[in-house]
């Protein structure tokens, strides 16, 4: 956050200021006042059952030094109309005073998203200072925090943006223009809410028709969908996957026997070998897509494979670790939709060890075609593991998919009681679902 008073702020904002304007924030801006930064800002917002500007005193204990919401606080506080408006307009204002210098990157897909901005966000790192989006904040309110948390030092600001609704992305880029835009692919996530795929590839172009003039469009050389997306630009596009015609390509891709890729990054110019830490083959396309991202900032690709070698994922996303029993429990609990459930189910199945076990839940906003989509990936689900779980009502489709091998579990507690009693040394116990489904709650508590 560049330093701003709350006179600033207010002019900036349209809002007027209770208490010294003269106060100044220095510090990144929060929603959740235990996270507030010593000269940070609070953002207030008046919820049906929880009332933020109550939280202030929290937020002032924890470092914060202003409010902005729409009424007085204890602490001194920029008055609005609307609190998230004037987040977006404070935001805007932050990075257009910073834009010299700053090459920003918008991120989008069906799934991915997270794991290639994590990516992308270690290879600029190598390069100059970076500030990405943390965990999965890519709506409204995230994409203006983390643009909040630029400085003067940032060279490149990654913005991972997700939507549920056609214009959700073209609101965000009406806050910043991108100087790349990355779009991964177009799958199933959300298709409840979108209605269609034609909805949903329509939603993932407006990242495209966002940048700014002469930024670079970074599109899968795989999805015909995405590929269609070169139509919305007149700039520059950079291609990325395993097609022949990929601009960066990944090829000879091998996994080890924990289920870890490695292959070849090869561009007209450079061919260099990769290995990831990373789990299952499909990060072999998310590392392609950080790479031609990297090459359009400037990043060499003996430097950006040099830092996707040491690269880590957000919590929660294909997570590896060894029980106390010797089983081996494979973590990919924030969120889940039919194509990253077969994703994360086919690296199951790559792991060497003894008995594969997938414990799967309900996949979120799929629609009218949320039982088949359920069946379906039990369906999957039974040519990759030994024994599938399915864990909640709204999951036994998948149980119906796999047929034999299959076990019901009521709920979160019923799947700890049954993985307790049946995990042994050498299991390979993958844990997948939609966040809503709450299976971290089952991850927390094997040890």
């Amino acid at each position: 956050m560049i330093p701003l008073s709350l006179g600033e702020i207010a002019q900036v904002v349209g809002g007027k200021v209770d208490g010294d304007a003269s106060v100044t924030v220095t510090a990144p801006a929060v929603l959740d006042g235990r996270q507030a930064e010593p000269g940070g800002l609070f953002v207030a917002f008046a919820g049906e059952h929880v009332d933020g500007h109550d939280y202030a005193d929290q937020a002032g204990r924890a470092g914060a030094v202003a409010v902005l919401g729409s009424r007085p606080t204890a602490l001194p506080t920029v008055v609005v109309e609307d609190p998230q408006a004037a987040l977006q307009a404070l935001a805007a204002h932050v990075v257009a005073r910073l834009r010299d210098g700053l090459t920003v990157v918008g991120l989008t897909g069906s799934q991915g998203k997270t794991g290639t901005k994590d990516l992308l966000a270690a290879v600029l790192s190598s390069s100059a200072p970076t500030i990405a989006t943390v965990g999965s904040l890519n709506n409204e309110l995230g994409v203006p925090l983390t643009m909040l948390r630029a400085d003067a030092a940032t060279r490149f600001l990654v913005l991972e943006m997700g939507a549920r609704h056609i214009g959700d992305i073209a609101a965000l880029t009406d806050l910043v223009a991108l100087d790349i835009a990355v779009v991964l692919n177009v799958g199933q996530a959300h298709l409840g809410e979108f209605g269609s795929r034609a909805a949903i590839a329509r939603t993932k172009g407006e990242l495209v028709q966002g940048l700014a003039p002469g930024g670079t469009a970074v599109l899968n050389a795989d999805d015909p969908r995405v590929v269609a997306m070169r139509a919305l630009t007149d700039g520059p596009v950079l291609t990325f996957g395993r097609a022949e015609h990929a601009d960066v390509r990944a090829v000879g891709l091998a996994l080890d026997r924990l289920g870890r890729p490695s292959f070849t990054l090869r561009t007209r110019d450079a061919s260099v070998p990769v290995v990831l830490p990373l789990v299952g083959a499909h990060q072999a396309l998310n590392a392609s897509a950080a790479a031609a991202a990297a090459l359009a900032a400037g990043v060499p690709l003996n430097q950006a494979t040099a830092a996707l070698a040491t690269a880590s994922l957000s919590k929660w996303r294909m997570e590896m670790r060894v029980l106390a029993c010797g089983a081996i429990l494979l973590n990919d609990s924030y969120n889940a939709n039919p194509d990253s459930t077969r994703a994360a189910l086919d690296a199951l199945a790559t792991i060497e060890g003894g008995r594969s076990i997938a414990v799967l839940g309900e996949m979120l906003e799929l629609g009218a075609d949320s039982e088949a989509e359920h069946r379906a990936v039990g369906e999957y689900a039974a040519s990759r593991a030994d024994v599938v779980a399915a864990v909640g009502e709204a999951a036994r489709p998948i149980a119906a998919g796999v047929g034999e091998r299959t076990v019901v579990l009521a709920d979160t507690a019923a799947a700890i009681d049954w993985l307790r009693g049946h995990l042994a040394a050498g299991d390979v116990v993958l844990v997948k679902a939609s966040r809503g489904a709450r299976l971290d709650e089952v991850t927390a508590a094997l040890d």
